[in-house]
């Protein structure tokens, strides 16, 4: 037990020093490229720290085990926006863009929607078979993450990442980019050595597979994304934060197991309709608070209602035991 709490603290350590590094390069390419640290943080940030669910649900789908698959991801957008941005907005008032608000926050919405309709009884659009998320369906989520990658290219404002620290220089190109790489190297694998160390003790007490994967395992993979935002709020870098969030809502569901399904077909079955219900309020309590928010940021307020809804389905999680 020692040598676990050791490894957990170790990895904690890896986590917070390479956050600080991934925010910092990724935020000078940004300024050094001319594009939006929203966009850095959809794509480069988001993306990248989303790359421990992919090992986890690639690896579930592989041993045929759906409910890890999915339940990781389920898990993982829940903690994104409950706890991951509720925390960020208490931290700090996180701001809202207005294509933020029209487009990539509906987006979200969309996205989540599409993961719960592949998942039901019927098949989605004539592609699967019902029941599951055939490999036909992987490739249509596959193909509609790349579209969306490049409409949000081809869409984007840089000026409000621009004008959040126009009076600092920007690091050089290659110095941001073995910031990057080494900032995210040190989530990764000090998000592996927490997920492993927490799977260890959680097996020991025999929990189930969806238990385990919709909190531990959903936990550890983002614990990236909690420790990058976390620094980006204090370094008031809002837009990074939030395109590290809905990036990585976006990629788990349609780069992930869209991935995962080609892989091998996933059973959404394992997951109750509480689990997909908070899913997918999730992404609609963060739109209607967008746009509620007449100071166009998600305020603190709001991100404590955020924290009461995540601490309320962890209680329920428990409680199903």
């Amino acid at each position: 037990m020692l040598l676990q709490i050791f490894l957990l603290l170790l990895s904690l350590s890896m986590v917070i020093l390479g956050a600080n590094y991934l925010v910092e390069g990724s935020s000078g390419i940004a300024r050094r490229l001319g594009v939006s640290e929203f966009i850095i943080g959809l794509t480069i940030v988001g993306i990248g720290t989303s790359m421990p669910e992919l090992v986890v649900s690639f690896t579930g789908a592989l041993e045929g085990n759906s409910d890890i698959s999915v339940g990781n991801v389920v898990g993982s957008n829940i903690f994104n926006v409950f706890l991951i941005l509720g925390i960020s907005a208490l931290l700090r008032p996180i701001d809202i863009s207005p294509s933020n608000l029209h487009r990539d926050l509906p987006i979200n919405v969309s996205v989540t929607l599409l993961l719960i309709l592949s998942g039901m009884s019927f098949s989605l659009f004539g592609l699967g078979s019902g029941d599951y998320i055939s490999r036909i369906e992987g490739a249509v989520f596959l193909s509609l993450f790349i579209a969306y990658l490049i409409y949000s290219f081809k869409k984007d404002r840089p000026a409000l990442g621009a004008e959040e620290e126009a009076s600092d220089t920007p690091v050089r190109i290659p110095l941001a980019i073995l910031m990057v790489l080494g900032g995210l190297a040190g989530l990764i694998f000090g998000g592996r050595i927490f997920v492993d160390s927490a799977e260890k003790i959680a097996r020991a007490l025999h929990v189930s597979d969806k238990f385990i994967a919709i909190t531990i395992l959903a936990c550890g993979t983002s614990l990236p994304e909690l420790i990058t935002n976390i620094v980006a709020a204090i370094k008031r870098k809002g837009q990074l934060a939030l395109g590290n969030i809905l990036g990585s809502n976006v990629s788990n569901i349609l780069l992930i197991l869209g991935g995962s399904a080609l892989l091998h077909p996933l059973s959404l079955h394992g997951m109750s309709w509480i689990d997909l219900g908070t899913m997918l309020l999730s992404s609609v309590v963060l739109l209607i608070a967008a746009f509620t928010n007449k100071k166009d940021k998600l305020d603190r307020a709001e991100g404590a209602v955020f924290l009461t809804i995540f601490l309320s389905y962890m209680v329920w999680l428990f409680i199903k035991l």
